[in-house]
């Protein structure tokens, strides 16, 4: 019998699962049908539970194996588990989906926490807040999270004309994939439940004909993984 994964995951204080990279492990191993532990963890939870080993979840446990990482972990599923269906189909598309991490990190995430910093912040738990603002706005070198993102409802429209690469791309394929969903879906899609789980200013517009469609399939899959009462309102 195959030993069962632990997924150490970041939730806020309703219980929800906070990480986009976490959510891109969760769709991953229901793609590959694992079974998994959920190990819930509040920010300042993870340095005590690693001793300083791993300063960010996912984390995963699988036997002898404990490792973090998100990509890493998608690569681990993939080696480990090879008779499930993989997650990258050939050398050639992990080396494109390369490139689209590089893009989600840069043109997706930065702005993303220019618009939610503060919402993290509200929504995490109680006694994970004054470390959650302590260190970003150490990032932030000592402008406050209020600051921050002040002017963030006038940054929304640049943000959704920046989505114009995965609307142009999904007018086409029913998936990031293609006519199924792969690795790239999984890391976009967990982008969007992040701010699902923290948001409280709607991302996208009601028109978005092309994201609902495919987040609605997306958040379909797998028994309707990313599907809670808990999600706050995406479109407006």
């Amino acid at each position: 019998m195959e030993d069962r994964i632990r997924l150490y995951e970041l939730v806020t204080q309703n219980g929800r699962s906070a990480s986009p990279y976490v959510w891109r492990i969760r769709y991953s191993l229901a793609h590959k049908g694992l079974p998994y532990e959920s190990v819930p963890l509040g920010f300042t939870d993870i340095a005590k539970e690693f001793g300083g080993r791993f300063k960010t979840v996912p984390v995963i446990e699988h036997g002898a194996t404990m490792m973090a990482e998100s990509w890493d972990i998608a690569e681990y599923l993939d080696s480990t588990f090879p008779e499930r269906p993989p997650l990258f189909g050939s050398a050639g598309e992990r080396a494109t989906l390369r490139l689209l991490e590089n893009w989600i990190g840069i043109e997706i995430l930065r702005p993303l926490f220019r618009l939610y910093a503060l919402d993290i912040h509200n929504s995490a738990r109680p006694e994970d807040r004054a470390y959650f603002r302590s260190s970003r706005e150490g990032w932030l070198k000592g402008m406050t999270l209020e600051a921050f993102t002040a002017d963030r409802t006038a940054r929304l429209p640049q943000f959704r004309e920046g989505l114009l690469p995965l609307r142009t791309h999904l007018a086409r394929f029913a998936f990031l994939g293609g006519s199924t969903p792969n690795y790239a879906d999984y890391m976009v899609l967990g982008l969007f439940q992040w701010v699902a789980t923290v948001s409280t200013l709607p991302l996208l517009a009601r028109d978005d004909d092309v994201l609902r469609s495919w987040l609605d399939r997306g958040f379909d899959l797998y028994d309707g993984i990313g599907r809670d009462s808990k999600m706050q309102p995406l479109f407006e």
